[in-house]
C-alpha cells in the first residue's frame, strides 16, 4: 500500500477513468482504492470526485477532478521529499 491513499466511489463519474493504472504508474508512492459506497451520496451524484488521504476533491469535470487529485497528490508527497 502507498503512503498516499486515493479512494473513488464505484458510482461516481471518477470510476469510468482507470485511476489505477494513470495514478499508481504515475507515482509508486499512491495506492487507488475502489468502494462501494463512500457515504457521499448527494456529492457523487453530482460532481466527479475522490478523497486523497482522507480530503475530499472535487470538480465540475472529470479532468478537473484528475488535475486536482494530482495536486494533493503532490503536496502530500513533499512532505516525504
Amino acid at each position: 500500500m502507498g503512503i498516499v491513499v486515493v479512494e473513488i466511489c464505484d458510482s461516481n463519474l471518477m470510476s469510468l477513468i482507470d485511476l489505477e493504472a494513470i495514478l499508481e504508474s504515475e507515482y509508486p508512492e499512491v495506492a487507488v482504492i475502489r468502494n462501494e459506497c463512500m457515504s457521499f451520496c448527494g456529492m457523487c451524484a453530482k460532481r466527479p470526485y475522490a478523497i486523497v488521504n482522507g480530503k475530499r476533491i472535487f470538480a465540475k469535470t472529470q479532468e478537473e477532478c484528475l488535475t486536482l487529485i494530482r495536486e494533493k497528490i503532490e503536496e502530500e508527497l513533499s512532505i516525504y521529499r
